[in-house]
């Protein structure tokens, strides 16, 4: 009798092994998240990856409407106030519990200067604490999309925040280390286990969170893998279960490679250039006349011209992109009008003598800064758009670097020229008006506004949609920003991109427009 219990224990403890390691996902993209802190940085794995510690008020479903996460319910109760009741029970990960007091410090925080949230909390208004599980939010005007922008405000523990002296967020473009920087105490589904930056970030299964796993995963583990060829050879193997952004080129290996599967989708993200507007010379550069050529609306719409966006979507992009001519995330923005989204054409002449009409028919030197592990295809999209703007005398040294490095550079506008993507959750126009359109101020207004021009007409046409209650009226005049932004050219749109996911056959997630990884949804079995 020995051999046959012997066996069963054995086989009991290898399907245990088995399960223990189905539960463990893990995954890998090019790039590495920014900070822990959850209100530093805007970007999108940064967002996605704090997301799972950290939780908001309100959360995206899976079709990316609105649903009650730390908040069960709200009521509009007049024009500029809303009222929420909170999720009672709710603890942090160190056990302290959660309340309206940190409703009230979170929102705060995420105004302060040092946030890149800034803009959306300050619309978000004042909050106002009823009761431990009921706050009021005071808003300084009508804003039309109110819980959208909710929704970017991450909440924190004021308790702990004030222990760890991190009530403020961390400067990242000055390089400030807190213990934000590499720890977290949220309310979401998994803890923060160990961050290593460019190496692997931990998490573990919050056993005392609130609600219901969908999906069984029990420890994440999250590598930088920033070659592409390294991250397509690691979930091939079976090193890796998921890969974020498998490269263009490899999606179609991948649809044929046993034991992997593909996940379509395009994601609600633009991908663009900016230009220094406000210089009166290049600061990484140098022209004929000593001046700044991208001051000249002639020469931004020489660049545009000058870019063949179908080959740069058929030969760049393996057709995993949408090309458009306007700058905003989703077409939903600008109401799928295809005379807002129509690109200038492609015309070599035509970009040539705009050049030679703004006094720059022999051209002129200028480096491209590009991030090289953000976007699909970035720094190669970069090259591309050199060789392109070099046929109008345009000499552009490009100047490819990781995102760490990139994105403070950016944000202190150490830049002349630069490619940029602009996406999240939300379709409406508001969150691409107010922190990339807009003239740079306080509280975030203008904060993405790279490029520094200041243009009051266009100023003031994006602030007013921002507080315009009717729904008919506001449409109009949304499509209005858009025709002056693109009339003074001051970006270069370029295309919508394609995410296409990628995992092992028994791994099951669930892709959504913003690239969000939801780990809660996934199963590995």
């Amino acid at each position: 009798m020995q051999r046959p219990i012997l066996t069963l224990l054995l086989a009991a403890s290898l399907g245990l092994a088995s399960l223990a390691q189905a539960q463990t996902l893990r995954w890998a993209s090019q790039g590495d998240p920014l900070t822990m802190d959850p209100h530093s940085q805007n970007e999108g794995l940064t967002n996605s990856m704090n997301g799972q510690v950290y939780e908001r008020l309100v959360m995206r479903d899976k079709q990316l409407g609105i649903a009650p996460s730390l908040a069960t319910e709200w009521q509009q109760v007049s024009p500029l106030v809303w009222r929420f009741k909170l999720r009672p029970g709710v603890r942090f990960h160190d056990g302290s519990p959660f309340n309206a007091d940190d409703v009230a410090f979170s929102v705060e925080r995420a105004k302060s200067p040092s946030s890149q949230i800034a803009a959306y909390a300050t619309a978000c208004g004042t909050v106002k604490k009823i009761d431990d599980l009921t706050v009021e939010f005071h808003l300084p005007a009508v804003n039309p999309i109110f819980l959208q922008h909710l929704d970017t405000v991450f909440i924190m523990s004021k308790p702990w925040s004030e222990k760890y002296k991190v009530t403020k967020p961390l400067s990242f473009k000055d390089k400030e280390e807190t213990h934000a920087s590499l720890n977290a105490n949220g309310t979401g589904p998994y803890m923060l286990v160990s961050r290593q930056p460019a190496i692997k970030t931990v998490y573990k299964r919050n056993p005392a969170w609130w609600g219901k796993l969908e999906g069984n995963v029990q420890e994440i583990v999250y590598s930088q893998i920033s070659n592409d060829a390294t991250r397509l050879a690691a979930l091939i193997s079976g090193e890796i279960d998921f890969v974020l952004d498998p490269a263009p080129r490899d999606v179609a290996r991948l649809r044929n490679t046993e034991g992997v599967r593909v996940i379509d989708g395009m994601e609600n993200r633009v991908i663009y250039v900016g230009m220094d507007q406000a210089r009166d010379s290049l600061l990484y550069g140098k022209s004929p006349d000593g001046k700044n050529p991208f001051k000249d609306v002639r020469v931004r719409r020489a660049l545009y011209q000058a870019i063949d966006i179908e080959t740069i979507k058929t030969k760049l992009m393996n057709g995993q992109s949408q090309p458009t001519g306007v700058l905003v995330p989703s077409p939903l923005a600008a109401f799928n009008d295809p005379e807002i989204e129509k690109r200038l054409p492609y015309d070599l002449a035509k970009a040539k003598a705009l050049m030679a009409e703004a006094g720059y028919a022999s051209g002129f030197e200028v480096t491209f800064d590009c991030p090289n592990n953000r976007y699909i295809n970035d720094e190669e999209l970069c090259i591309a758009l050199a060789a392109m703007w070099d046929k109008i005398g345009v000499k552009v040294r490009v100047n490819a670097m990781p995102r760490s490095t990139y994105f403070p550079k950016t944000e202190k506008l150490d830049t002349s020229l630069y490619l940029f993507g602009w996406g999240g959750a939300i379709t409406d126009a508001e969150t691409t008006f107010t922190p990339i359109y807009r003239n740079r101020g306080t509280a975030g207004v203008g904060e993405y506004n790279r490029g520094n021009y200041k243009d009051d007409k266009l100023d003031a046409m994006a602030a007013a949609t921002s507080v315009e209650p009717d729904v008919a009226k506001r449409r109009e005049m949304i499509k209005a920003v858009f025709r002056e932004h693109n009339e003074q050219m001051r970006h270069i749109p370029l295309h919508r991109q394609f995410i296409p996911w990628a995992a092992r056959k028994n791994v099951n997630v669930v892709h959504r427009a913003d690239n969000w990884v939801e780990v809660q949804w996934i199963s590995v079995k």
